[in-house]
């Protein structure tokens, strides 16, 4: 998990670099611009005599941010069928991709990881031994075996999560959002119950586009299971496709609308895309609190 951590951020960051976003700052725990006033013992010679520039070296109580990523572990997650990994696995990647950069940012992050409940809890720090930690948890989701008798319960865990954070902090959460239907409202009202904490809120809604926004199946008979009540239907595709995908929509945009008002960011994932949409998301975040 380090490993596919360190790949995902340097591969992001050498793409900036490349991109229209070669002037996009990346601040990196070990140093900061130097600006007038600053003491000129902490400017780091090393890096001027390199690139010209003024740095000052950073350290450990300058932590600028206090993250927690909040991930979705229920039964729904593990889904897969057109792309290489499920939406547990590519939620696990971003989550330790994350972490990673944060702490390379001097930010204290911790991880938070629920299905029907809270099971994992870990509060934010910003050291390299604390992220390895935080990187194993995650690796642990994806090895270990589901436990399908446990649902979705997201609109109760993130009231649970306002009121257990009592700093104010940046709630990143990655979630397919399948919920009941009859609690789409509380799940809205949960997000903005994190805002009324003053909480700064990043939403990453994760599914598997193909087939869980566009419902492109074969059309032939199927039959189709709830993975967690394990409910099933026998139905062919093309008889459902539009409908679906129109429901799908409005789902989506009554998310994204109700998220806007709240001044929470909200962002559509695809688990065959790569992670730069969900980074740079993230990075602009970040840089709007500075």
């Amino acid at each position: 998990m380090e490993l596919r951590a360190r790949l995902i951020v340097e591969g992001f960051i050498t793409g900036l670099h490349k991109s229209p976003y070669h002037g996009f700052s990346v601040e990196f725990a070990e140093h900061r611009p130097y600006n007038p006033g600053d003491e000129i013992r902490h400017v780091d010679w090393k890096v001027f005599a390199k690139s010209d520039r003024y740095y000052l070296k950073q350290y450990e109580e300058e932590t600028n941010l206090r993250h927690y990523v909040v991930l979705d572990t229920s039964p729904s997650m593990r889904y897969q069928h057109a792309n290489d990994l499920s939406k547990l696995s590519y939620g696990s990647h971003l989550a330790a991709a994350l972490h990673f950069l944060m702490v390379k940012q001097r930010d204290a992050t911790g991880l938070i990881a629920f299905d029907e409940s809270v099971h994992t809890l870990m509060r934010p720090k910003s050291t390299l031994g604390y992220l390895r930690q935080l990187l194993i948890k995650l690796e642990q989701f994806n090895s270990s075996t589901p436990d399908e008798s446990r649902k979705t319960s997201a609109a109760a865990v993130l009231n649970e999560i306002a009121e257990r954070i009592s700093r104010r902090s940046l709630v990143v959460v990655i979630t397919d959002l399948f919920e009941n239907i009859a609690q789409h409202d509380a799940l809205l009202k949960a997000l903005r119950h994190l805002r009324y904490r003053n909480h700064e809120v990043l939403v990453f809604h994760v599914l598997e586009s193909e087939t869980e926004r566009n419902f492109q199946f074969p059309d032939v008979p199927m039959v189709f299971r709830d993975m967690e009540t394990g409910e099933e239907i026998s139905l062919q595709p093309a008889q459902l496709k539009q409908n679906y995908q129109e429901a799908v929509q409005a789902f989506s945009e009554r998310f994204r609308r109700q998220c806007r008002g709240y001044n929470i960011d909200f962002i559509e994932l695809d688990t065959a895309e790569p992670y730069d949409t969900a980074l740079m998301a993230y990075l602009n975040k970040r840089k709007r609190l500075l």
